[in-house]
């Protein structure tokens, strides 16, 4: 089973890397929109997002995630949520300009968060975004693009060989797309294991 996912992930990576270039891009980009976004906050929502987010980091050093099995279970339905409609986006043709708004809104989140830490709370704000951020992203953004990838080229192969005419042509790409899918929200759960369980207690020991 390892080894088949393996396969699987070395063929698409071989097979799309322009569109793994061009995702990847646009992620960055998305990144440092949310970065640029910071700079644009007025003084006011830039003192209520510090006021909540002292509130937080004060309540979380005290009780860390006080449900971790509610939280575990609420990041998964998210992220479940989250790939099922990317897999359903990226089965039809009109899906795929919505898979790139998921990635690019996905680096919009990640770079606000990051660069809103630093920007407020200096060398802390690093620390807790190496900590805190950093080690759940680096599994939730490969397998989010690979995910993306796969809907674009499913997309694309939809467009160019015609589903109702050559129906099955594009099955094995169906199934192929399909277990992609499963594979990388399997990487997700695990991403979501490490937020619950691990991340607390990075981020409290930053915190002290």
């Amino acid at each position: 089973m390892r080894k088949q996912i393996g396969q699987t992930i070395q063929l698409y990576l071989k097979e799309h890397q322009s569109l793994y270039l061009f995702t990847i891009v646009l992620f960055a980009m998305g990144v440092v929109f949310g970065a640029f976004i910071v700079n644009s906050l007025a003084a006011t929502q830039k003192q209520e997002l510090i006021s909540f987010l002292q509130y937080f980091f004060k309540q979380f050093d005290q009780h860390g995630i006080t449900d971790p099995r509610q939280y575990f279970q609420q990041s998964s339905l998210f992220y479940l949520k989250t790939v099922g409609v990317m897999w359903l986006l990226g089965l039809s043709i009109i899906g795929l300009p919505f898979i790139l708004l998921v990635l690019f809104v996905k680096g919009v989140i990640i770079g606000f968060t990051v660069g809103f830490l630093v920007n407020q709370l200096a060398w802390q704000g690093i620390s807790f975004s190496l900590f805190g951020v950093l080690p759940q992203n680096m599994l939730i953004v490969p397998a989010l693009v690979m995910i993306g990838v796969g809907g674009i080229a499913f997309s694309l192969r939809l467009l160019k060989t015609g589903l109702l005419v050559k129906r099955e042509l594009i099955l094995p790409y169906f199934f192929r797309y399909t277990f992609l899918v499963v594979s990388m929200m399997g990487v997700l759960l695990i991403a979501v294991l490490f937020e619950t369980f691990v991340s607390p207690q990075l981020m409290q020991y930053v915190l002290k």
